[in-house]
């Protein structure tokens, strides 16, 4: 049995930060940052069944061209994610009401849109791109057993070397794709990538303000860095999280993110809403 204190139920019986019921979430899952870009799924959806908000998680579930999906926000950052990910397992794999883990697992599809920051010249402003696997700078997969048996280790030690990694640092976590997702949506408009998620805006994706960077020339090194024929393509905050979190649950996971801004030209998009609306749009008529 789970005790009260690990896993706190809402009075209504709903998941105590998404106040979503068991019953209310979908098997299809996309997952936002900004709560506001919820309402560009619900707008196209033709039955809602439920929309909830608590902060900064905003959920809707519904139907959009005869497919279920649940949307959520999850706000910024890999903390805001392993609630989510936890939370929605939860709801699928945990009886709420004998607090007990359900004999027959529920697998489920996590796929991120977001938007990111390009590393490489190549990859220009407006990009769609995928991310085929996550760095975490976030550590926080380190936090759960078994993160090696789903890591790619010989990636992590080639990157970390490459880096010559800071040891006050969290070490990196490399974490790969969903195969059947990644199949299910690639295509020529989209760019085959390596994603960064960082537990920073500034200083951990090397920006530089009014604080200097602990290395300095780590983005130069992310940019030079090549394993295998790969090489990172961008930057943003969640996807290592979401990666590692649903290959330990059991879960499939994918995100593609839409590229703001280019690092190594400094050219950005503040007007991106369009280019985020055909990438909504791109997404649903795959699944």
């Amino acid at each position: 049995m789970i005790e009260d204190s690990e896993l706190i139920i809402n009075k209504d019986g709903s998941a105590f930060h998404l106040h979503l019921c068991p019953s209310q979430l979908a098997d299809d899952i996309i997952l936002v940052g900004d709560p506001e870009r919820v309402t560009l799924f619900s707008n196209r959806m033709q039955k809602i069944e439920v929309s909830v908000h608590n902060r900064e998680f905003h959920s809707v579930t519904g139907l959009i061209n005869g497919k279920r999906l649940t949307v959520t926000s999850t706000g910024i950052g890999t903390d805001n994610i392993d609630i989510v990910v936890n939370e929605m397992d939860a709801l699928a794999n945990i009886d709420f009401v004998q607090r007990e883990i359900k004999p027959q697992h529920r697998s489920l599809n996590f796929i991120r849109i977001g938007t990111s920051g390009s590393l490489q010249e190549a990859i220009p402003v407006n990009s769609f791109v995928v991310a085929r696997k996550a760095i975490g700078f976030d550590g926080l997969l380190n936090f759960y057993q078994g993160r090696d048996h789903i890591s790619d280790l010989e990636f992590e030690e080639a990157f970390k070397k490459h880096m010559n990694w800071h040891p006050l640092l969290t070490s990196p976590y490399v974490v790969t794709c969903s195969e059947k997702l990644y199949k299910q949506i690639i295509d020529e408009s989209i760019t085959d990538g390596v994603t960064i998620s960082a537990p920073g805006f500034y200083g951990p994706q090397g920006r530089i303000l009014r604080l200097g960077l602990a290395m300095p020339d780590m983005n130069q090194k992310i940019e030079s860095f090549r394993y295998k024929n790969q090489q990172i393509t961008n930057f943003e905050m969640e996807c290592s999280a979401i990666y590692g979190l649903s290959r330990l649950l059991g879960h499939n996971a994918l995100t593609i993110c839409l590229i703001i801004a280019n690092r190594v030209n400094h050219t950005a998009n503040n007007d991106y809403y369009p280019q985020m609306e055909k990438l909504i749009d791109t997404i649903l008529s795959k699944l």
